[in-house]
């Protein structure tokens, strides 16, 4: 059985958070998903607010953290990216900005994406298709057409169990379950590893 490995960064500021609560969601749809199409998942969740001074010392000194070192090459060994925000002046926030910058600009190139954003109001779900779209579009990502935003509304229950959320939730992960069926272009390749040179010694002997 073939392996998809996802990161999900939640960049909530709160405990409890709607923001996690959200990326925990899509998460687990894009899972079932996965699963229904044979995959096993292995899902990583990055909270970026247990690492904001870390990503604060990045930018002064050069150097990441052994910590923020560990998350950033899980997203760069991952095959997709389910990133959500609040959104704070009309736009995603600075810590999950401040991550991506210290992330290598072409770290994401292919990997799949879905995106999601929580806020106060209807009124900010336009983040999505005018900061987030754009900012994943130049991290050159194959992100889902569908993007969730949940406002404080839709955290409703109606009687049967369905409301407009998990709608939109279910469609995204069925979108980001395809992008992740088949080859992966966004996957890191497997570092070479170095054989002892009497290793390499004995192999050659051996052929003859």
């Amino acid at each position: 059985m073939e392996t998809r490995r996802i990161t999900v960064l939640s960049a909530g500021l709160g405990v409890p958070s709607s923001t996690r609560l959200l990326a925990d969601q899509l998460a687990a749809a894009a899972t079932r998903k996965l699963a229904g199409a044979g995959y096993e998942v292995v899902a990583d969740v990055v909270e970026l607010r247990e690492l904001a001074v870390d990503i604060a010392n990045n930018f002064v000194t050069g150097y990441a953290s052994p910590r923020l070192a560990k998350v950033i090459a899980g997203v760069e060994a991952s095959d997709g990216i389910i990133a959500v925000t609040p959104v704070f002046s009309a736009s995603y926030s600075g810590l999950f900005k401040s991550f991506v910058d210290v992330l290598d600009p072409k770290s994401l190139d292919g990997k799949a994406a879905l995106l999601g954003a929580t806020g106060g109001t209807d009124r900010h779900q336009m983040v999505l298709d005018h900061a987030m779209r754009p900012l994943f579009s130049y991290l050159r990502t194959r992100t889902t057409p569908t993007a969730v935003f949940a406002g404080p509304q839709d955290w409703g229950n109606t009687d049967d169990g369905a409301t407009p959320l998990s709608q939109r939730i279910e469609r995204a992960a069925e979108e980001f379950s395809r992008l992740l069926e088949g080859d992966q272009p966004g996957r890191k390749a497997a570092t070479l590893e170095s054989l002892p040179f009497e290793q390499l010694l004995a192999g050659i002997s051996g052929g003859r």
